[in-house]
């Protein structure tokens, strides 16, 4: 019998494994001990900063794959895979590593914010299938606010009216904030703060608006936007100069100049003052058509900022120019031009005039001294006059005057002398100026040979027989104390030593009243 050649046994005993199945309990038993731990449970961080998401596993488990996956079920992300690493925007912290699974997500953004998912996958015939999943991890993006932008009007504005600025800011997380308004460091009260949601789901933006009314010296002013958050460690501000939106319209003044002689040159000037921005455009007319008198000059800033230039044209004094009419047109900033006029007078014989407000202002105040000081000189003169006046008519009228006159005795007279041969009179001339006087008129033509403004006075009657006394004679002496002859009275006392005394006892007792004195109390008949 041949025996046959033996076949290897090899192929058989695949057969026969290839068509065992697997026991129940060979995958527990390989996954006995193996764990996974994703001890995160929320996790904060900033837009632009790196997120770090924590795995570890332990030995023996199963062979498959470590993910990292955002968000579960169909719609999940998958941030990083152990068989690509470099395909996805996860990195390992730990390269080489079979236990730590802990990735880097760098410059994380707004949309980076979810919940994340550490997954073991085991490895089978038809593919990877899940094993083992974490607990999850949430993941909260905080954003700063974009540096705030201010707006303001796009045409300018003058002074004395509002204008309205807007502070904008975009691209926070989450919505709590707060935006403050300065002028000047200076809190201003602004408007309702709006916020709303964008550019993306996952942020913010703000606008806040100011309105300000402008005044002229805010011209060195300036607003400021400052903005608050939680993700900031110092308030963003961002400031709008109002210089930007201010104008200042110009004040165009020309004096006119005084009348000019022929053939004489005069000058114009056109005072352009008080302006911002600094940029205007000066014209010279002559009778409405426009002078070629070259470039504008430039400006000059002043201390408040604001400009001021100064445009002077000359012109020739003759004939044919006499009454012409000069402009000075100003256009500033595109808006109605302003303008100045003044009129050219040519005479013979003229005198030219300065024609700057600042020489006519110098003038007027020259005038204006020197008639104040002229006045108060007048003043004192008068014054001085016065008092000159005043002093003199006291030295005249003074309120006493005490005569001291002797009565001397003499040889043609007939008239016994008086005992105290004195005589006192005390005239009061204050009181009674017109009794006075008239009382001095009347002694005077007494005494003289004739009445003022009268006939001769008449010869003094002879002495009578007996002599009558003053209460029982119907006619009276000069003297009216009871003597019609030319001897003394009884008392002895002369005639004239009777007047002064009847003057100096009679007006102190009683003034003499204004009616004009009796001539017979007096003089003879």
């Amino acid at each position: 019998m041949e025996l046959l050649p033996r076949r290897p046994a090899w192929p058989l005993t695949c057969l026969v494994l290839l068509s065992l199945r697997p026991w129940p309990g060979v995958d527990a038993q390989a996954g006995q001990g193996f764990q996974l731990q994703q001890p995160q449970k929320e996790v904060s961080v900033i837009a632009g900063e790196t997120l770090t998401l924590s795995c570890t596993v332990t030995e023996g488990g199963p062979p498959g794959p470590v993910k990292w996956l955002k968000g579960w079920g169909s719609g999940n992300e998958t941030i990083y895979d152990q068989k690509e690493p470099s395909s996805f925007r996860g990195t390992r912290a730990v390269d080489g590593s079979n236990t730590n699974f802990t990735i880097l997500i760098k410059y994380v953004h707004p949309e980076d914010a979810g919940t994340y998912y550490c997954v073991k996958f085991r490895k089978t015939a038809t593919g990877d299938e899940l094993y083992r999943r974490g607990n999850g991890t949430v993941v909260v993006v905080q954003a700063r606010p974009s540096n705030p932008t201010v707006s303001g009007p796009s045409d300018r504005v003058e002074p004395g009216k509002t204008a309205s600025f807007t502070c904008k800011s975009g691209g926070f997380f989450p919505s709590d904030i707060r935006v403050k308004w300065f002028k000047d460091k200076t809190p201003i009260q602004s408007q309702m703060l709006n916020v709303t949601s964008g550019p993306s789901n996952f942020t913010y933006s703000l606008s806040s608006t100011v309105t300000v009314t402008l005044q002229k010296d805010d011209i060195h002013s300036e607003l400021i936007c400052e903005v608050r958050h939680t993700t900031l460690t110092a308030p963003l501000t961002r400031s709008y100069h109002l210089s930007q939106i201010l104008r200042v319209p110009p004040k165009v003044v020309m004096e006119p100049p005084g009348p000019v002689g022929l053939n004489e040159t005069v000058s114009f000037t056109c005072y352009v003052q008080g302006f911002y921005p600094g940029i205007v455009t000066v014209t010279w007319l002559e009778n409405g058509t426009e002078m070629n008198t070259g470039s504008t000059p430039r400006p000059t800033k002043t201390p408040e900022g604001l400009f001021e230039l100064r445009s002077t044209v000359a012109v020739q004094a003759v004939p044919e120019k006499n009454g012409s009419v000069f402009t000075c047109r100003v256009l500033h900033e595109g808006q109605d031009p302003l303008s100045s006029s003044a009129t050219l007078w040519v005479t013979a014989s003229g005198q030219k005039e300065s024609s700057s407000p600042y020489t006519n202002g110098s003038s007027l105040f020259i005038y204006v001294a020197v008639g104040v000081v002229c006045t108060v000189l007048a003043l004192l003169v008068v014054a001085i006059l016065y008092l000159i006046r005043v002093k003199q008519s006291k030295g005249k009228s003074s309120p006493s005057a005490r005569l001291h006159e002797p009565e001397k005795s003499s040889g043609t007279t007939t008239q016994d002398s008086d005992t105290n041969n004195m005589t006192y009179a005390d005239l009061n001339f204050t009181k009674e100026k017109k009794n006075v006087q008239r009382v001095i008129e009347t002694w005077t033509w007494c005494t003289s040979a004739r009445r003022p403004g009268g006939p001769p006075r008449a010869p003094r009657r002879p002495p009578p027989s007996t002599p009558v006394s003053r209460s029982s004679g119907s006619e009276r002496g000069c003297t009216g104390w009871g003597s019609r002859g030319p001897g003394p009275p009884q008392g002895g006392l002369s005639r004239q030593h009777r007047l002064l005394r009847y003057l100096r006892f009679g007006m102190e007792a009683q003034p003499l009243a204004p009616q004009p004195l009796p001539e017979a109390d007096f003089c003879p008949q």
